[in-house]
């Protein structure tokens, strides 16, 4: 077994999905060569983000995020609460925040609303953002531009675009990060970008407990199974897993200002 050492980018190991077995998950993932997770605190308005930075004080090995999810954006601003939360010191990002409208569960207006209103909070901070972009890849784009968000950078997680779309974003000092999908036998799009945009700009990740890859797709995700992710990164680019596992690496602990001692 390779001793490729592996960062879960983005996961989400604070709800009711893994209340029953949080440790034995960690615990996996950790036999799975994933020496570091990253827990996005932005689900259930604010809960999340309180939920997620007490996992993260808990657990060495596992730090965090906090925001608004375009989900929960009808929420009214609050940014001072939100602010005090990103200081803590295991707080490495802002986000998962942007827009979403393919399910449009919060009006485009709230969603708008919130999503500048975390930029600004990233940039007073000097935070990364997360972003979560469905079917509002140009529409996320113009605000991020718009606002300077070159300054901190970002990620757009669960990457859905092309690789012509990842040229814009590596423009404004801004990643993109893989998921299972690019497992999934159909995923042509997320392949084609898989193979095509530079490794440098690229993380990887499980959005647990969503989109588990092959074979365990339909199932629940957890962090362990970004190494499957990163084996058909590897595969997808005719490189080693351990070139992957290397960059990736690398590349997470730049975005997330984490040492390899972290």
């Amino acid at each position: 077994m390779s001793t490729a050492l592996l960062i879960d980018s983005h996961a989400h190991l604070d709800g009711e999905d893994f209340s029953e077995d949080r440790d034995a998950v960690i615990d996996r993932a950790t036999a799975a060569g994933v020496t570091r997770i990253i827990n996005i605190g932005a689900t259930d308005g604010f809960e999340g983000a309180e939920r997620s930075v007490k996992l993260a004080e808990q657990h060495e090995g596992i730090w965090c995020t906090v925001g608004i999810h375009p989900h929960d954006a009808a929420l009214p601003s609050q940014r001072e609460r939100l602010v005090e939360l990103a200081k803590h010191p295991k707080v490495r990002a802002i986000g998962e925040t942007g827009l979403d409208f393919f399910k449009e569960w919060s009006p485009r207006e709230d969603q708008l609303r919130w999503f500048r209103l975390q930029v600004e909070i990233a940039l007073e901070m000097n935070l990364p953002l997360v972003i979560h972009s469905r079917e509002a890849g140009p529409e996320c784009l113009s605000v991020l531009q718009e606002m300077n968000a070159a300054e901190v950078g970002g990620v757009f997680h669960c990457y859905a675009e092309d690789a012509a779309f990842a040229e814009s974003l590596r423009e404004i000092n801004f990643l993109v990060s893989f998921t299972g999908i690019i497992t999934f036998p159909k995923a042509t799009t997320a392949h084609e970008a898989a193979r095509t945009i530079p490794l440098e700009q690229i993380m990887i990740e499980t959005d647990a407990p969503y989109l588990a890859p092959v074979p365990h797709r339909g199932k629940r995700c957890e962090s362990a199974h970004v190494a499957l992710t990163a084996r058909r990164l590897a595969e997808l680019r005719g490189i080693s897993f351990e070139e992957v596992a290397r960059q990736t690496t690398t590349n997470a602990e730049m975005f997330y200002q984490l040492s390899s001692q972290d």
